[in-house]
């Protein structure tokens, strides 16, 4: 996707072309599949993505050559399987279509084998113990849920076709896998649910989701110049400018020319391939930002949320500048979070989450609402140990995040209806067609929704939706919504059993409904998530606020866990421990390499700059000494600095230790929770000098950019 003159990327012009005809042009859609395919075989598509029939190799080599054709069409040598590894990333092995036929030439040829299945080697992905690392083999998937895509940039264009990730002996290596058995297991318990409701139409409930996806840009000329950045994604130094976000002057701000410039062809290329961005905007931290697009179904949804991160680096890098997805890049100002908007729907198109115009009579949607707040209640533990990263530490908790505590919010309408059912008390009546009228002639009344949104809740109902607001912003949001959907599943599976066996349908709601929120509304919470008062209120409700990492990925090895995903068929325990040991190595290895980053820069630019600049400061005042001018001044100011080098010196010497002792522990968690409990506070001690230090020494003798330059120079 070269960047030329006349607006033009990957070959496409997004100055002229429209963007009804641009849309999708590099998306193997349904509705290019219902163009290219013979009707029979487009109709057994369509009953595989809906889960009603296994797909067949027959119909796979019919698919697998309008494919290859239609890819070709568009320029395409190569192809590939697209995936999601453990690493939370993506990966990618390419090959050429050609198939030599002899006198030296060629076909181009892709077979339906070819299609559903390949073989990457597995030897270097994380698998946690699922297999040895001399044991290569592993074969992707097909995922015929989430349309095949075409990358294009300078040196071509490639088919990209999503897939799962398993080993030779079927676990699964991958983040795909998982969240597409959870939400099979989902649909199943809802469908049950819907049945015993008299719903007799529905066949199969998907899980939609939104996410936004907040991000920062800086210039990548600064960017290059701050090895903290480029090597751990955040700056393990740095003093805040005079000014940052106080001024409240960013958020929802006009649009600079040349971050519009940027967005626009951001837009331009997610739309090609099909992703529905949607909305953008200033966010409040300076140069920060978001992108959200319109819902998709979980498993389009997660592989287009890893292309929107992925194009925000590359598009950023055109325009000079450089995206940055951590969490928190920048001390003392907002991080980045991804708000995960979820929701289920059936496949004829009902929200199962909509209250309609009299909430207080809906029976469905009052039972759903009151399984996600049972799951959440009850399933806290594994909702907080999907949101648990190194990153997401440095967020979640600040007046920028919701804190660890794990909450539901309703708003005061809904809640007065559900703490009516659960009290016995008369449900009212909600204002339906409710308006706020302005009282300004000019101005329109506008209709009111059924609740406030609560911007500091972890987990708040926002229409006909709930937002998961604790996932960070770099996290792949498969893990989360795969939780979130077997959390859920759970519930209504055992709403389902009484329900199944009641003698009156609306007595057994009643009943559920009652009996559930009375037991689980302490999770429900509408107040200020930020305010200290929450923290002592949730405790006292008996509430978890786990706010370590390492702490919160233990549920993923409790037996209830195990039994809770086998019995879904999610994952065997296996797998769960394979990925509980995967995350706290990753854990361990990122502060590892961000400790070892702190030592370096401290030593090799900081230490120096500092005492060569306390040198000069020091010579300066003998030079004024010696000719009888004052030089106290000086001589302070050399002195300062010179002994925050020597505490710099201390501190950086004390982390090498204290790092050393982590690197030795062999059991992963203990290894985990030495990095949080000992090696973090230890880089906060040296970080904490040399940001004094910033402040003392002469800008043009600092060694890097600084806050100003990152934060407010595009």
């Amino acid at each position: 996707m070269g960047c030329c003159k006349d607006g033009c990327r990957g070959g496409v012009d997004f100055v002229e072309t429209p963007v009804e005809e641009l849309y999708g042009s590099n998306s193997f859609s349904n509705a290019v599949m219902r163009e290219r395919l013979p009707k029979n075989i487009y109709k057994e598509i369509v009953a595989v993505q809906n889960g009603e029939k296994e797909l067949t190799l027959e119909a796979a080599e019919v698919v697998a050559v309008a494919m290859r054709d239609w890819a070709i069409e568009k320029g395409a040598s190569h192809y590939t399987h697209w995936f999601h590894p453990l690493t939370g990333l993506t990966a990618e092995k390419h090959d050429a279509f050609i198939s030599p036929v002899g006198d030296g030439k060629v076909l181009m040829e892709f077979s339906g084998k070819e299609l559903i299945k390949g073989e990457p080697d597995a030897s270097s992905f994380p698998s946690g113990g699922l297999r040895a690392t001399f044991e290569a083999r592993g074969y992707t998937a097909w995922d015929v849920t989430s349309p095949a895509f075409l990358k294009q940039d300078k040196t071509g264009t490639t088919l990209c076709i999503p897939t799962a990730f398993i080993s030779y002996y079927g676990h699964a290596l991958d983040k795909k896998v998982p969240l597409l058995k959870s939400i099979d297991a989902l649909s199943k318990q809802a469908v049950r649910v819907l049945r015993a409701l008299g719903n007799e139409t529905s066949k199969r409930v998907v899980t939609t989701v939104g996410p936004e996806q907040e991000y920062f840009l800086v210039n990548r000329a600064f960017y290059e110049q701050r090895p903290d950045l480029i090597l751990t994604g955040r700056t393990v130094f740095g003093a805040l400018p005079a000014k940052g976000q106080e001024m409240e002057d960013h958020y929802f701000g006009a649009i600079k020319e040349k971050v519009a410039d940027f967005m626009r062809e951001l837009n331009y290329e997610l739309w090609k391939v099909g992703i529905p961005a949607k909305t953008q905007h200033n966010e409040v931290a300076p140069n920060q930002f978001e992108i959200a697009p319109i819902f998709a179904n979980s498993s389009a949804a997660v592989d287009a949320n890893q292309l929107v991160m992925e194009a925000l680096h590359t598009v950023a890098r055109r325009h000079g500048m450089e995206a940055l997805l951590h969490e928190k890049p920048f001390a003392g100002v907002n991080g980045s979070g991804k708000h995960n908007n979820w929701s289920m729907a059936t496949d004829d198109g009902i929200n199962l989450f909509d209250p309609g115009e009299n909430p207080e009579s809906n029976a469905r949607f009052l039972l759903f609402a009151t399984a996600v707040v049972e799951a959440v209640d009850r399933y806290a533990l594994l909702l907080r140990a999907s949101t648990a990263t190194s990153a997401n530490e440095f967020r979640l908790g600040a007046n920028e995040a919701p804190p660890a505590i794990i909450s539901v919010f309703f708003g005061g309408p809904l809640t007065e209806i559900f703490d009516n059912i659960a009290e016995g008390k008369a449900r009212g009546k909600t204002e339906s067609g409710a308006q706020i009228k302005i009282g300004v002639t000019s101005l329109p009344a506008l209709p009111k929704d059924v609740s406030d949104r609560n911007r500091t809740s972890p987990f708040a109902f926002t229409g006909n939706k709930f937002e998961f607001r604790m996932v960070g912003s770099s996290q792949s949001i498969a893990s989360p919504n795969t939780f979130l959907n077997i959390a859920v599943a759970q519930v209504l599976s055992e709403y389902a059993d009484k329900l199944e066996k009641a003698s009156g349908i609306q007595e057994a709601i009643e009943s559920i409904i009652k009996e559930s929120y009375s037991k689980h509304r302490k999770v429900v919470f509408n107040g200020n998530n930020y305010a200290g008062e929450w923290v002592r209120e949730a405790e006292r409700r008996g509430l978890p606020n786990v706010k370590s990492a390492p702490d919160a990925l233990a549920v993923l090895i409790r037996s209830e866990t195990v039994s809770l995903f086998e019995a879904h068929k999610v994952l065997s325990k296996e797998e769960l421990e394979s990925r509980y040991h995967i995350y706290l190595e990753k854990y361990s290895k990122q502060i590892n390499i961000e400790a070892g980053v702190t030592i370096d820069l401290a030593r090799r630019y900081i230490f120096p700059a500092a005492t060569s600049y306390a040198g000069s400061l020091a010579s300066d005042a003998s030079a004024l000494a010696s000719i009888g001018a004052n030089n106290a001044a000086q001589a302070k100011r050399a002195k300062r600095i010179a002994d925050l080098s020597a505490e710099l010196y201390d501190e950086t010497a004390k982390l090498e230790t204290t790092l050393a002792e982590a690197q030795g522990i062999e059991d992963p968690f203990a290894q985990a929770k030495a990095y949080n409990e000992k090696v973090k506070p230890a880089m906060d001690a040296v970080r904490v000098r040399a940001d004094a230090l910033e402040k003392l020494v002469a800008k043009k003798a600092w060694p890097f950019p600084g806050y100003e330059e990152l934060l407010f120079k595009l």
